[in-house]
């Protein structure tokens, strides 16, 4: 399994697909399958069951996973950047590429 340099709480900017330049944060990560949820992007209507919390039952809208690859963190300054990862005396902390700060 590959290292996700992307943790739930991001703030993230969609870079390829149909939400190219949109922002959000992660609310989840899918480790296995190299996914995350991103508040706000990738929504998709899904027809329930009226059930016994939902009574009406009807058509929710939520948000779909999004490839990992398509995404890129945001920095403090609202610019996109690569993860890197130091050690800084006994932690390993992760830092943007672009800007040398630690996230």
């Amino acid at each position: 399994m590959t290292k996700l340099k992307i943790k739930s709480g991001d703030t993230v900017q969609v870079i390829a697909g149909d939400h190219k330049g949109s922002e959000g944060k992660v609310l989840q990560v899918l480790r296995d399958k190299n996914k995350a949820i991103v508040e706000g992007i990738n929504m998709v209507k899904r027809h329930t069951k009226p059930s016994a919390q939902n009574p009406q039952g009807g058509i929710v809208e939520k948000e779909a996973a999004i490839h990992i690859s398509n995404l890129s963190l945001l920095t403090a300054k609202g610019e996109t950047t690569r993860v890197g990862y130091r050690m800084e005396g006994d932690k390993k902390v992760r830092f943007s590429n672009k800007s040398n700060e630690v996230i």
